[in-house]
């Protein structure tokens, strides 16, 4: 029943591609708002995003807050075919980048670093920015549970986003490991609850949290690079590069976390309607 469920859930999810190909990115884009507004709310209910919004005590225009969030899920759905596009350049006018030089930096030392950032926007154009600019790069993803649709998105991120994609988990561990003895720098989201976390402050309530970023820097000596990528007038992206952050490898696992924890949450309370509120972060 299940496989019935995902191939069913995969020729709807294949028709919509098809069609938001054929209008164009910034067409699919608003119709991909639309649709995450209307239907969004039956996958994702705008209950929890309001009980995520009181916890974090953003207390005002919370309604508003959740429709928007759901419309920007349904933008990010809509844009995934488009991202061939911003990969070659066809795109680049809808892109700015702040902090470019930082980027550079990097390049220019061959440094070996950690990215992170949170699923703000379009989230994807991190790592695919991070690539363009000549850096090598493995980005760090949770593979979907409709294998179906992941074979496809998977095929997207390496085509189009970050030619080395690790799959989170034991095996991935090892492998960021093995990327990073070949001088690559690592690219990963640090805002979902993840099995293998630690408990940390986050908002102000215990969440748990991934430690890779903290073990990275405790071992290896990487700076940190935060990332933030806030959308202006619907279809244009401002992508914030900061100077990296040499972190003290003597301080503790949870201590780096939190920090970083911290970081993530300047980011969110920038556009809170911009981060995606339907992640259960404080979930027991």
């Amino acid at each position: 029943m299940k496989k019935i469920k995902h191939l069913i859930q995969f020729v709807i999810i294949f028709f919509l591609f098809l069609i938001f190909k054929i209008l164009g990115f910034k067409v699919s884009s608003q119709i991909g708002f639309f649709i995450g507004k209307l239907i969004g709310p039956i996958f994702r209910p705008k209950s929890l995003i309001i009980r995520n919004l009181d916890k974090a005590k953003i207390k005002n225009n919370q309604k508003k807050i959740a429709s928007n969030v759901l419309g920007n899920y349904g933008r990010i759905f809509a844009e995934y075919v488009h991202l061939k596009n911003f990969r070659n350049g066809k795109l680049d006018k809808f892109i700015t980048i702040e902090g470019i030089e930082h980027l550079e930096q990097i390049k220019r030392n061959k440094e070996k670093v950690v990215f992170i950032s949170g699923h703000f926007n379009n989230f994807e154009l991190m790592a695919m920015q991070i690539e363009k600019m000549g850096i090598s790069c493995a980005a760090l993803y949770r593979p979907l549970n409709n294998p179906y649709l992941n074979a496809t998105m998977e095929k997207i991120r390496k085509r189009d986003i970050c030619k080395i994609q690790i799959k989170k988990g034991r095996a991935g561990t090892r492998e960021i490991i093995n990327n990073l003895k070949q001088e690559r720098s690592i690219a990963l989201m640090i805002d979902q609850r993840v099995r293998e976390g630690i408990k940390v402050p986050f908002f102000g309530h215990l969440a748990t949290t991934t430690t890779i970023p903290a073990q990275l820097i405790r071992k290896y000596g990487c700076d940190v690079v935060p990332i933030y990528i806030s959308r202006n007038k619907k279809n244009y992206f401002k992508i914030y590069i900061s100077e990296p952050i040499k972190i003290n490898k003597s301080k503790t696992i949870s201590e780096i976390t939190i920090f970083l924890n911290k970081i993530l949450e300047k980011m969110i309370i920038k556009n809170p309607d911009q981060w995606i509120w339907t992640h259960d972060r404080w979930k027991e």
